[in-house]
């Protein structure tokens, strides 16, 4: 009887381990378990880059005396747009994070006073006019018309610090020299925004506070035509949450109803660590303000690569190379 049980239990025992075998011998021929053998010859998709602007035809259905673009390419220099990326135009409120980065490196290591460290950030936050001439004079500058026709100090050290070459003092009769006028073209404009960005403008202590306050920059369009906020419109609407998210976007704009033209004196201006975006605009008073910042976020949505959908189908604008 005993023979009999150790018989049976033997035969179960080999039955046992030739199906404990049977997974082993299928790795073999497959070079994988079971499971993981049935999907084994598929490749994971590659995820796409990241969305970021890069250089790319432009296409705005635009009505007025002068609009251009400038994109840089912060990681490499290089400066695509409009064929006319070289002409100026007024900066109007734009300048503004020029004139308080101008201020604050002066100082280096040491503090504004209070009244003009507001004044600073209501300049950028809310294109406080009172505010910037406050935080202008403290920079060295003046509303006196130089002899020689050169710009004044603080607009001076933003064409050799910058590297600007297309930025001339204004000339409108009345008005010459006000910084507002400053005639200044999108790839100036786009250099003075890397200069912001890389710390030429405001220093080492100060650049991150620049760049910061821009990022807070408020108010929408609606505010400005009420005389309130400080432009938080145009190039920001324009740019997918995926960019948004990776860094903070650092904006400047500037927006003027000019009587003696009968234009409305649009620039949109935008930086970040990878690019820096400038569009500059005149354009008939009677259009209004939102069409210029409808035109500047047009431009940023077509510049988003890889793009995430179709562009507007609208006269096309070249695409230049600096």
């Amino acid at each position: 009887m005993r023979h009999r049980v150790a018989l049976v239990l033997a035969i179960m025992a080999l039955l046992l381990g030739s199906a404990m075998l049977v997974p082993t011998a299928y790795d073999r021929l497959t070079g994988g378990d079971a499971v993981a053998g049935l999907g084994g010859g598929e490749q994971a998709p590659t995820p796409p880059p990241p969305p970021t602007l890069a250089a790319a035809p432009v296409s705005v259905d635009f009505k007025g005396e002068f609009f251009g673009w400038a994109l840089m390419d912060r990681s490499t220099g290089k400066i695509a747009g409009s064929e006319n990326m070289s002409e100026t135009s007024s900066t109007e409120s734009m300048l503004k994070v020029w004139i308080v980065s101008d201020y604050l490196r002066q100082l280096r290591h040491k503090e504004p006073t209070a009244a003009l460290k507001k004044a600073a950030s209501l300049a950028i936050r809310d294109s406080n006019d009172d505010a910037a001439d406050q935080v202008y004079f403290a920079a060295g500058g003046s509303y006196r018309p130089s002899p020689d026709g050169k710009p004044d100090p603080v607009i001076q050290r933003a064409i050799d610090i910058c590297g600007l070459t297309d930025t001339k003092r204004g000339e409108v009769a009345g008005y010459q020299g006000y910084w507002s006028f400053t005639q200044m073209s999108p790839r100036d404009a786009v250099r003075l925004a890397d200069c912001i960005a890389d710390g030429r403008a405001a220093g080492p202590k100060w650049t991150k506070w620049v760049l910061d306050e821009m990022s807070q920059v408020r108010g929408s369009v609606k505010d400005q035509q009420d005389k309130s906020g400080g432009g938080r419109w145009g190039i920001i609407d324009g740019l997918p949450a995926e960019i948004k998210a990776q860094s903070p976007v650092s904006i400047k704009n500037g927006w003027t109803q000019l009587n003696y033209d009968g234009n409305w004196h649009v620039n949109c201006l935008a930086v970040t660590d990878k690019w820096s975006l400038a569009v500059m605009m005149r354009y008939p008073i009677s259009s209004g303000l939102e069409y210029g910042a409808n035109v500047c976020a047009s431009v940023a949505t077509q510049l988003v690569t890889p793009q995430p959908g179709a562009a507007q189908k609208v006269p096309q604008q070249p695409v230049g190379q600096l």
